[in-house]
C-alpha cells in the first residue's frame, strides 16, 4: 500500500510536475509476469522514476545498509525503503552473489519485476562503468527477459554528494527485452556471464548516450584505477557487442 500511496500521492504527483519525466518503450515492458529490469545508475534518483513511469510494481535489491541504520532515523529510513518496494541484500562477503541471486530468484518465481543496477554502485562522474556479472547469472538460471532501462538525466537533479533535488527534465528510456536464449544450460560459466553483461552494457551505452569505461565503478571511487588507465579505457570499441548476427 505504501508504494502506492509514494507514487500516486506523496512523491510521484511531485516529482512529475517539477521534472516533467517522459518515458519511450513502455510497450517493451510485459503487461505481466517476470523480467529483470537492468539500468545505468546514475544517481539515487534513478529507482523513483521508473517505478513512476512504469505501471508494474518494480521491486529492487538494494544494499542491506539502507535497512540496518541504528536509531529512530535508521528506522524511518528502513520503512521507506521496505515500503517504497526495495528489498535488501547483504553485498559484504563472498555469499553477496548468492545472497542476490536467491532473493531476485525468489522474487522473479513470485512473477514480480525485479530492478538491477549491473554496475553495482552509481557512476561517480556520468559515466558508464563495467558491469558485473550478479545480473547475467540471475537471468541465465531463471531464463526470465533482461529489459535495459537507461534513465537520462537524474544526475543533475541530484548529483553525487550531499542530498540536493533540481528541477531538470528526465527521460527514461526501455529498450527491447534481450533474449539469451542461445545461452541455455550455461549458467555458471564465467565467460558467457561476461558475454551477456558486456551485450546489456553495451546496449545501456546506445541508450543513454553515456561515455563507457572498462572498469568498475567501486574500484574508481576507492581509488584502485589510475586516472590515466580510466581514460584508456574509455572508448566505446571497448565494449564488444556480441549480440548475435
Amino acid at each position: 500500500m505504501f508504494y502506492w500511496l509514494l507514487k500516486f500521492v506523496f512523491v510521484g504527483p511531485f516529482i512529475s510536475f517539477y521534472n516533467r519525466p517522459s518515458i519511450e518503450g513502455l510497450e517493451n515492458v510485459p503487461a505481466d509476469g517476470p523480467a529483470i529490469l537492468a539500468g545505468n545508475h546514475l544517481s539515487i534518483a534513478d529507482w523513483l522514476f521508473t517505478p513512476l513511469m512504469v505501471p508494474r510494481r518494480v521491486t529492487y535489491l538494494a544494499k542491506s545498509e539502507y535497512f540496518t541504520t541504528p536509531g529512530f532515523k535508521g528506522w524511518l529510513q528502513k520503512m521507506f525503503y521496505s515500503g517504497a518496494g526495495q528489498v535488501p541484500i547483504d553485498r559484504s562477503g563472498a555469499s553477496a552473489a548468492d545472497n542476490a541471486l536467491t532473493t531476485a530468484s525468489r522474487l522473479l518465481d513470485e512473477g514480480k519485476l525485479v530492478g538491477l543496477y549491473p554496475e553495482g554502485t552509481r557512476s561517480p562522474d556520468g559515466r558508464l562503468y563495467k558491469g558485473k556479472t550478479g545480473m547475467a547469472r540471475i537471468a541465465l538460471q531463471t531464463g526470465v527477459p533482461v529489459i535495459p532501462v537507461a534513465v537520462i538525466g537524474t544526475d543533475q537533479v541530484s548529483p553525487p554528494g550531499p542530498f540536493k533535488w533540481r528541477r531538470h527534465k528526465i527521460v527514461v528510456r526501455i529498450g527491447a527485452p534481450i533474449d539469451f536464449s542461445r545461452y541455455e544450460g550455461m549458467g555458471g560459466n564465467r565467460f558467457v556471464e561476461r558475454a551477456v553483461t558486456d551485450e546489456v552494457m553495451y546496449t545501456l551505452m546506445q541508450m543513454s548516450g553515456q561515455e563507457y569505461v572498462d572498469v568498475y565503478a567501486a574500484s574508481m571511487k576507492k581509488g584502485y584505477v589510475p586516472r590515466d588507465a580510466v581514460d584508456k579505457a574509455a572508448t566505446a570499441d571497448r565494449i564488444p557487442d556480441t549480440r548475435a548476427s
